[in-house]
């Protein structure tokens, strides 16, 4: 055994080295962070403008934001919600979606834009412990005194009362030919694979 080499004591104390840094559920966070500081906003710079037909104007989209996690009541208000309370009244933990707006009028080879408003576009479900939820910036001392347990890693969601978490799965890709190679020694040495799905295509309408 050179001295380079790594016992297997070596293996389990990286193992448990990078699990005490990064977590088990570390994809999970930095993928739905990620979403919601970068890629909601570039969809919604990709589509621009919304145009509306017959009409000599267009919506102009902007900014787009995430406020706090918040359940409207029956009497019309929105109040904070926590993790806790969403479990215990069968609610989804979730945030309003509010976008930039504005409208610009064409008309003279030239446009005029309005004064751009936010506007409530739907809620949000949030990410236990993502950097839209408040238990990221809890100490333990708080999340104990909200009803939460310190050791909760969160990367998951709440859903009607429901803890629901995305598992990610791996599949091969459909109507591709795959080869591999197998025993050497044999007559046949590679076989080939396809998984086939059917493509429903609707021909067009007669004129």
């Amino acid at each position: 055994m050179t001295g380079n080499e790594l016992t297997m004591d070596d293996r389990w104390a990286i193992v448990e080295a990078f699990l005490e840094e990064k977590g088990l559920v570390r994809q999970h966070l930095d993928s739905y962070n990620d979403f919601v500081e970068h890629g909601m906003q570039e969809v919604v710079d990709e589509v621009g403008k919304i145009d509306v037909e017959g009409e000599d104007y267009y919506v102009k989209l902007g900014k787009i934001e995430v406020g706090p996690p918040t359940i409207k009541e029956a009497d019309g208000s929105r109040n904070l919600l926590t993790p806790a309370e969403a479990r215990i009244r069968n609610l989804t933990y979730s945030a309003p979606i509010y976008l930039e707006m504005s409208i610009v009028y064409k008309g003279d080879g030239r446009e005029i834009e309005e004064e751009p408003v936010q506007v409530y576009i739907g809620q949000l479900p949030i990410m236990l412990k993502s950097v839209k939820c408040p238990l990221s910036e809890m100490s333990k001392e708080e999340l104990i005194e909200i009803g939460e347990d310190p050791d909760d890693p969160g990367g998951y969601f709440i859903i009607n009362g429901s803890e629901r978490v995305l598992v990610t799965q791996e599949d091969l890709a459909p109507n591709r030919i795959l080869v591999e190679e197998v025993n050497k020694g044999g007559p046949i040495t590679h076989i080939a694979k396809v998984f086939s799905t059917c493509l429903l295509y609707t021909s067009p309408s007669p004129r």
